[in-house]
C-alpha cells in the first residue's frame, strides 16, 4: 500500500525538545504511595462493576490534576518530565488490576466450566491452594496462598524488567536507526503538555488551548459520570438496591432479533467514553470494525442455515451466542483471521525495508541519531537483560513441570525465536501505523503438540512478551523531554509497593462480598463465558475428549486465511487506507455492536461534525478533550467508590 494519507494527519505534532529533564523525584515517590493507596482498590472494584479498563486512564489523569492542584498552592514547580513520570506511574500500577491477583484463579478453579470438564482438583498448588478451607475466609493473606503469591511476583518482576529494558533497545532500533515516525505517541503526549501549560500559567491561545479543551472533556465525564457510574454505586452501598438508567455492561436485544438475526448476539453499551474513543482513534479502523460488524450479521444467519452454526438455539444471550459461535465456527476461522493479519504485518516489514530512507539508497540503513542527554544505556545491557529474563522464565518453568522434553523445547522456541520475532515487528508497524501483531495460539499450540498431559502447563510462566509495544511509551517521553532513566528508576520504586497493594486490596475486595456475585455485575455476566473460553483450551492437554480440539478444524483456519489476504488484496488494489484493513479483517467475527455501534457513531461526530468546523485542528483537539473526559469521570468514580468502602467496612464493625 502507499503512503497512509490518515497516518500522515498524525505526524510532526510534536517535536523533539532540544534537552531532557530528570521526571522521577521525591514528589514522583509520594505519587507512587498516593497511586497504591487511593487508585489500586478503586480500579479493582470499578473493573469488577463495570469491566476492565472503566478508571484506569481516569486515575491517570486524576491523579496529575491532584498533584498540580497541590504544587500551585504549595507555589512549587513540577516540570513536563515529572507530570509524564507521575502519569506513566499511574498508568503502569493501574495495569495491574484483577489479571494481576488470583482472584481469577480462584473462580475458575471453582467455577462451573471447571467442574464440568472434570479438572477442578487438576489445578497445581501453586495456582490455587487445594484445600477448601482457604476459601472460607476470602483472603490471601493465608500460607496455602504463598506459593501462588509468589509465582506471581516472580512473574510481575521479569515481566516489568523486560518491558521496560528491552522495549527501550526496540526503540532504539526503529526510532533513531530506523527513524520510524511514531504517529500515535503524539497523542498520549499531548495530555500531558495540556496540564503542564496549565502549571505554567500560559497566557496566549496557541498555548492555553489544550487546558480549555482539557476542562470541557472534564465536566462532560463528570456528568456521564454521576449517571453510569455514581448512581448504581451509590445506590447499591446506601439502599442494598442498585439502581441504573444505563444498563451495565451492556443492554442485551439478542432475544428479540432471534427470528431475524438467528445466531447473531445484539445489544448496545452505553458507555459515552466508547463514542469519546471513536472520535480520537482514525476515522477508517472504526469503518473497518463497523464493516465487519456488518459482515458478521450478514455471515452468521447463513452460516446457521447451512448448519455450520449449529449448536445456537432461539433463546441463547450474548454470552452463550459468543461460546457457540466460536466452539462451531470462528474459533478456528479468527485464528485463519490473525495469521493473515500476522502475514500483511511481515509483509508490510519486507515491503516498508526496501524503501529509501532519508540520504541513503533503497533498503540501506540510517545513521544512527540519539539526541544527548536522553538517557541512554550502552546495547550490551539490553542484550544482557535479554538473556537473564529468558532464561529465568525457562528454568522456573522448567521446575514447576518436572523438566518436561516436549515442554521445554517449546519454552526455548518461544524465548529465543517467537518473542524476538514479533517484538521487532511489532516495534516496526507501531513505529509505521500504530499496529499491534501476533500470530494467535502459538504458546496453545506448542503445549498441545508437546505431548504433556495435565493442566499445570497452561499457567507456567512462558517468555512470551510482545515488547514491541512499550516503543511508543518511549517516543513519548522522548516528545515531553523526559529522560529515560527516570522511568527506570520509577519501575524501581513502583514495583515493591505495587506488590503489596494489589495482594492487600485483592484481599479486601474479595472480602467484601464473593467474586463473581449480584454486588460485581460485569463479573456476574462475563466471567462464567472467560471461564468457559480458557477451559476450552485447558481441556485440549486433558488427555480425554476436548472441546478445543473438536473446536479446531484446518479447513476452516485455512478460509480464515484466505478470506484476510483476499480482503487484502482486495483493498490493496482499491488503495485502502491501512487503518481499514486492519479494522476489517480483525473486526469479522470477533466484533459485538454492544462497543462497535458507539464507537462507529463517534468516529463519525468527529469526522463529519467537528472536522467540518474546526478543520484538522481537529485532530490535537480530540485527543486532549478524551484526557479530559475519562478524567472527570475519574473524579466522580474516586468519590463513589471512597462511599462504598466505608460503608462496606462499617457493616463489618461489631457496633
Amino acid at each position: 500500500m502507499g503512503e497512509d494519507r490518515e497516518l500522515a494527519q498524525y505526524r510532526d505534532l510534536m517535536k523533539v525538545p532540544a534537552t531532557f529533564g530528570e521526571g522521577f523525584s521525591l514528589a514522583s515517590f509520594v505519587g507512587v504511595l498516593f497511586i497504591a493507596v487511593v487508585m489500586v482498590p478503586g480500579a479493582m472494584y470499578m473493573e469488577l462493576l463495570a469491566g476492565s479498563g472503566s478508571i484506569g486512564p481516569a486515575a491517570q489523569w486524576v491523579t496529575l490534576i491532584l498533584f498540580i492542584e497541590v504544587a500551585k498552592r504549595a507555589h512549587a514547580k513540577l516540570t513536563r518530565p515529572q507530570l509524564f513520570v507521575l502519569f506513566y506511574m499511574a498508568g503502569a500500577i493501574m495495569s495491574q488490576g484483577i489479571g494481576s491477583t488470583p482472584l481469577w484463579n480462584q473462580f475458575l478453579a471453582r467455577s462451573d466450566a471447571a467442574v464440568a470438564s472434570g479438572l477442578a482438583s487438576e489445578f497445581p498448588p501453586w495456582v490455587v491452594p487445594p484445600d477448601p478451607a482457604a476459601y472460607d475466609h476470602r483472603t490471601f493473606l493465608q500460607l496455602a496462598w504463598l506459593p501462588a503469591l509468589g509465582l506471581m511476583v516472580f512473574q510481575q518482576f521479569f515481566s516489568r524488567l523486560g518491558n521496560v529494558v528491552l522495549g527501550y533497545g526496540l526503540f532504539r532500533l526503529a526510532s533513531d536507526i530506523e527513524r520510524l515516525p511514531f504517529p500515535f505517541a503524539p497523542i498520549q503526549a499531548q495530555g500531558t503538555m495540556a496540564l503542564a501549560d496549565d502549571l505554567e500559567g500560559s497566557e496566549t491561545a496557541e498555548e492555553s488551548w489544550r487546558w480549555r479543551v482539557f476542562s470541557i472533556g472534564g465536566a462532560l465525564g463528570m456528568g456521564f459520570g454521576l449517571f453510569y457510574y455514581a448512581l448504581p454505586t451509590l445506590t447499591g452501598a446506601l439502599f442494598n438496591s442498585t439502581w441504573t438508567i444505563f444498563p451495565i455492561p451492556f443492554v442485551d436485544w439478542s432475544d428479540y432479533t432471534k427470528d431475524w438475526l438467528p445466531a447473531v448476539a445484539t445489544g448496545l453499551c452505553f458507555d459515552l467514553g466508547l463514542v469519546i474513543l471513536g472520535m480520537v482513534m482514525p476515522f477508517y479502523a472504526m469503518v473497518g470494525a463497523f464493516l465487519g460488524l456488518i459482515a458478521t450479521m450478514i455471515a452468521n444467519p447463513i452460516l446457521y442455515h447451512y448448519g455450520v452454526l449449529s449448536s445456537w438455539s432461539p433463546g441463547d444471550k450474548t454470552v452463550e451466542i459468543m461460546f457457540k459461535n466460536s466452539v462451531d465456527f470462528y474459533f478456528s476461522f479468527g485464528i485463519g483471521l490473525s495469521l493473515a493479519v500476522a502475514g500483511i504485518g511481515i509483509l508490510s516489514l519486507v515491503r516498508l525495508r526496501r524503501k529509501p530512507v532519508p540520504g541513503g539508497a533503497p533498503g540501506a540503513p540510517a545513521p544512527v541519531r540519539t539526541p544527548p542527554g536522553r538517557g541512554d544505556i550502552p546495547w550490551w545491557g539490553v542484550g544482557a537483560c535479554y538473556f537473564v529474563t529468558t532464561l529465568a522464565y525457562i528454568l522456573v518453568c522448567g521446575w514447576l513441570i518436572d523438566w518436561h522434553r516436549g515442554v521445554m523445547i517449546v519454552l526455548i522456541l518461544l524465548g529465543v525465536v517467537y518473542t524476538p520475532l514479533m517484538s521487532y515487528v511489532t516495534a516496526r508497524l507501531e513505529g509505521i501505523a500504530g499496529q499491534v501483531v501476533e500470530i494467535p495460539f502459538v504458546t496453545q499450540l506448542g503445549f498441545i503438540l508437546s505431548g504433556y498431559h495435565g493442566v499445570a502447563v497452561w499457567f507456567l510462566p512462558v517468555p512470551v512478551a510482545n515488547y514491541g509495544v512499550q516503543t511508543v511509551l518511549y517516543r513519548s517521553a522522548e516528545l515531553t523531554g523526559t529522560k529515560f532513566t527516570s522511568l527506570w528508576k520509577a519501575e524501581a520504586a513502583l514495583f515493591p509497593v505495587m506488590i503489596i497493594a494489589i495482594i492487600g486490596f485483592g484481599s479486601f475486595i474479595w472480602g467484601l462480598a464473593e467474586i463473581p456475585s449480584s454486588v460485581y455485575p460485569y463479573t456476574q455476566q462475563m466471567w462464567e463465558l472467560n471461564a468457559r473460553n480458557q477451559m476450552l483450551m485447558i481441556s485440549s492437554t486433558s488427555g480425554e475428549y476436548s472441546h478445543f480440539t473438536a473446536a479446531l478444524s484446518g479447513p476452516k483456519v485455512g478460509t480464515g486465511i484466505a478470506v484476510g489476504g483476499a480482503l487484502f488484496g482486495l483493498l490493496s488494489v482499491l488503495d485502502a487506507p491501512v487503518t481499514l484493513v486492519y479494522g476489517l479483517i480483525r473486526g469479522i467475527g470477533s466484533t459485538l455492536p454492544h462497543t462497535v455501534l458507539p464507537q462507529f457513531l463517534g468516529a463519525l461526530i468527529g469526522r463529519y461534525w467537528f472536522e467540518r468546523r474546526i478543520g484538522m485542528k481537529w485532530r490535537e483537539y480530540v485527543p486532549v478533550l478524551s484526557a479530559g473526559f475519562f478524567c472527570g469521570g475519574g473524579l466522580v468514580t474516586m468519590f463513589c467508590i471512597g462511599v462504598v468502602f466505608l460503608s462496606k467496612s462499617a457493616n463489618h464493625l461489631p457496633y
